[in-house]
């Protein structure tokens, strides 16, 4: 049987960096990787699906304290900010009170959120959610997306699709999508779409172009250590 990896792993190197960045001793890593996993489960789930394209963490030795920073991706800057840091400050709290430790927020704006596979699984599968036939709504996302100028775009939804009793799976893909074209970019998303039938799975791929050379400092951009610790800690949460 053909064996199928993640497109986001295999280009790791290449065209994405890691969500999590920090360095740890040994015994520290699974609590941090398990940390890191509640920070990112409580986040996803504390917005509308659709809301957080990605979460970022990394972590930073500051005055003998270890601190937090934690940027999130959105296209809906509004909803996550709130007038005058509201609602952003709330989810700091939330957070603090879920971890205890230090942590201040950023928000990147995502320009073109039809081209982003996280964000589009997510907008399915809330329309899905809603009852939406699933047809109609694999069309709509799919011609959004080529729209935007994206080279091809794969959806495949499974589960009991419109209430069918029997489970089965639904794959549609428009334009290019070379997988095991390594200078490619591949984004790929799951999202699992809870439904008064069940579960449903939904999986996006979608491709946008090659990579080139000259997106070598939009690939590798990241706030470096120095612009962090210059930063002021608005939305930092003191013990």
């Amino acid at each position: 049987m053909g064996q199928k990896s993640s497109p986001i792993i295999l280009r790791l190197s290449l065209l994405r960096n890691w969500s999590s960045n920090w360095y740890a001793e040994d015994k520290k890593v699974p609590l941090l990787i398990n940390e890191d996993y509640r920070i990112r489960n409580f986040i996803n789930n504390y917005y509308p699906l659709g809301t957080i394209a990605r979460v970022e963490i990394q972590r930073l030795k500051k005055e003998n304290e270890e601190n937090i920073e934690i940027f999130l991706h959105t296209p809906k800057i509004g909803v996550v900010v709130g007038s005058d840091n509201k609602e952003k400050n709330k989810l700091v709290q939330e957070v603090y009170k879920l971890i205890k430790k230090n942590i201040n927020i950023h928000v990147i704006e995502v320009k073109n959120p039809e081209k982003v596979a996280s964000l589009i699984a997510q907008n399915i599968a809330a329309q899905l959610q809603q009852r939406a036939f699933f047809r109609a709504v694999e069309k709509m996302y799919i011609q959004k997306a080529l729209k935007a100028g994206v080279k091809g775009i794969k959806i495949s939804l499974k589960g009991r699709l419109s209430g069918a009793e029997i489970a089965r799976t639904e794959t549609t893909i428009k334009g290019i999508l070379p997988l095991g074209t390594f200078r490619s970019k591949i984004d790929y998303a799951y999202v699992a779409a809870k439904t008064i039938h069940g579960v449903l799975g939904v999986k996006v791929w979608v491709c946008d172009g090659n990579y080139s050379p000259k997106d070598d400092r939009e690939i590798s951009k990241t706030i470096s250590r120095e612009n962090i610790s210059n930063s002021k800690p608005e939305n930092q949460v003191n013990k």
